[in-house]
């Protein structure tokens, strides 16, 4: 959700620009700043900004992106295995040579669950082996585990989107030769045909990237002494929870996209506060990072508005109407700016509130969630994994 300035704005950020009364109103009452969630000397993704944002440092659990994912589709990791993410990616179709091909798209258009099943499943027919297995994620999002692989240093999909893809192979000739060999098998697949038809982008590559081991975390309610619970359609979170032993809970319609089921997001959040036995949730949504992306400024600005709109109110209305007291951060995980449209690692604005302080003991002044205001305050966390602590204590 975080950004930069941006010109057709009038230099204010996606965030600034959103109508987000009820972030605003939050924020009149509770406490902004920013934090810094990612380590330093470590790559800005959505993998250690979350284990930093839910209270773990990055430094010490972080053993690669996929590794997490594998957890949330429960595929057995041995200690000697090596887990990759496997993106369904969108290359150019002119070109001879693969390694002539543009990068089109990291995620084809967010293909559906259900048609990037059918490629990966075609994909798994001619290239699984005793050493490579595949696991089907959700959208584009899938595994790749290697037995008595290597962790190796790989490229991120939606690090070099309009390059070509020569210089950004693996080194690994295997894992090459499979991307090599993945396009022959998809790029006229039925399904990417008739992708092409409708005007949507075919996902005619795997892309492989994310290496890690099998990781070693510790339950979240040793961590915090609360019982937890994780909302989200992406499967690194989900990952992250089954690792840390909180409950992860399935919203039916909730696909990572604009237009997830974010009303049921809401009441799912509602519902294990006040009926399910849980101290804590943490709600995901994946949308603004995926504008973020795309480059669009009008749906960025749209997934933080629905944001605000469709899952902040409901759930902090849903709370008090329930009679319950609560405290509630918000913030992104990282920024995703529209002029690279990939992750960095600047600041994020993070708001506090608690319900049992109506005024936030700040006099209740008129201001609004967003980078500029929360830079302007002065307060800044430099570790972000501590910002768990701030939350837990009420400040």
């Amino acid at each position: 959700m975080a950004d930069r300035p941006i010109e057709c704005l009038g230099g204010m950020t996606p965030l600034e620009y959103a109508k987000t009364p009820m972030m605003d109103a939050l924020a009149e009452k509770g406490e902004i700043g920013m934090v810094h969630t990612i380590p330093e000397g470590m790559k800005p993704g959505s993998d250690t900004a979350n284990l930093s944002v839910l209270g773990y440092d990055p430094r010490k659990f972080y053993s690669g992106r996929s590794p997490l994912e594998a957890l949330s589709i429960g595929v057995p990791m041995k200690e000697t295995d090596v887990a990759l993410r496997c993106n369904l990616v969108t290359l150019s179709e002119e070109e001879e040579r693969y390694e002539d091909r543009t990068i089109v798209d990291h995620s084809a258009d967010e293909i559906s669950t259900e048609e990037a099943a059918v490629l990966l499943e075609a994909v798994k027919r001619e290239l699984e082996s005793e050493e490579f297995h595949f696991y089907a994620g959700t959208s584009y999002r899938h595994c790749l585990i290697w037995e008595n692989g290597t962790v190796q240093e790989l490229v991120q999909p939606h690090d070099v989107l309009g390059q070509k893809v020569a210089g950004k192979l693996p080194k690994e000739k295997k894992l090459a030769d499979m991307m090599r060999r993945s396009y022959e098998i998809l790029v006229n697949h039925p399904v990417n045909l008739e992708r092409k038809k409708r005007g949507e982008r075919p996902a005619n590559s795997c892309w492989f990237w994310g290496a890690g081991t099998k990781p070693s975390l510790y339950p979240f309610e040793e961590r915090s002494h609360k019982k937890g619970a994780m909302i989200s359609a992406v499967d690194l979170l989900k990952g992250i929870a089954v690792g840390t032993s909180m409950k992860v809970i399935t919203v039916e319609g909730a696909n990572g996209g604009l237009d997830t089921n974010y009303e049921g997001k809401a009441q799912a959040a509602v519902e294990v506060l006040t009926k399910g036995g849980c101290d804590f949730v943490y709600v995901h949504l994946e949308g603004p990072d995926e504008m973020g992306h795309q480059g669009s400024v009008e749906k960025k600005i749209t997934a933080i508005e629905r944001l605000d709109e469709r899952i902040i109110r409901p759930i902090a209305e849903g709370l008090k109407a329930a009679g319950e007291e609560f405290r509630m951060a918000i913030l992104p995980d990282h920024p995703t700016p529209i002029e690279i449209r990939t992750h960095s690692a600047d600041d994020v604005p993070y708001l506090l509130y608690d319900s049992t302080r109506p005024y936030g003991g700040e006099g209740g002044e008129k201001r609004h969630y967003n980078e500029r205001e929360a830079a302007a305050t002065g307060r800044r966390i430099e570790t972000g994994h501590e910002l768990l602590d701030h939350l837990l204590a009420g400040r």
